[in-house]
């Protein structure tokens, strides 16, 4: 049976590796998203005590390499705390968006940072609060510098999923690993997978750049404000 023939007759146990690789994808960078913009605000208006353990935060899930963050919280913390029947994949993508999350604390910190402190000032004259002003003034345009950083997360997450295989998450490479045990053909079939990565990889780029383009303001960039 020739590579081609191989692929078709595998492709619907490929198919569903491809579905929770992308299920992985959308999960990290949501709840990256949802952890990474609360602690950027918190980075720069928050208190000293709140900085300092958003700092932590980023610090301890920015320093220590994926995989190690994988295997701490598969077989350390999730068992310790009463929960090690959760599933590889929940923890996986828990792991995934915790990490993604203190990269994404830095991209949305710098796009609020690039806003000048004008229009915090020029908004409590107004009468707002800092809740007020932070939500209606400082994060719609923060939101819009950052989102081109914001999108680079994408391709990164998608590279990270990999990695979930390790605790037996059953994503594209593990599923495309049980056909190259079953078929004895190792390279073709790798490269077949590669070639998935790269296709997933560009449809998403060129997804958000779209989405880009489509939210973009004429004239308005970081430093214009």
């Amino acid at each position: 049976m020739d590579l081609v023939a191989i692929l078709i007759s595998w492709f619907p146990f490929l198919l569903t590796g491809i579905v929770a690789t992308l299920g992985l994808v959308i999960a990290a960078l949501g709840i990256g998203f949802i952890i990474g913009l609360p602690a950027a605000i918190g980075q720069v208006y928050g208190t000293p005590p709140v900085r300092a353990a958003i700092n932590v935060y980023v610090w301890f899930f920015r320093g220590l390499p994926l995989l190690v963050l994988l295997f701490l919280f598969y077989f350390g913390i999730f068992p310790a705390i009463g929960l090690g029947d959760v599933s590889a994949f929940v923890v996986g993508a828990l792991v995934l968006g915790l990490h993604g999350g203190a990269y994404q604390a830095e991209i949305f910190r710098g796009a609020i940072l690039s806003i000048g402190e004008g229009q915090m000032t020029a908004a409590r004259t107004l009468g707002m609060n800092r809740l007020q002003a932070i939500r209606h003034i400082i994060l719609p345009q923060a939101l819009l510098i950052a989102l081109p950083g914001w999108s680079n997360e994408y391709p990164t997450v998608l590279t990270d999923t990999s990695i979930c295989y390790a605790i037996g998450v059953t994503e594209l490479l593990t599923r495309t690993s049980v056909i190259v045990s079953t078929e004895f053909i190792a390279m073709p079939i790798y490269l077949a997978c590669a070639g998935i990565y790269l296709v997933l990889n560009y449809t998403g780029i060129k997804g958000l750049n779209l989405l880009e383009k489509r939210v973009a303001i004429p004239g308005f960039e970081a430093g214009s404000n």
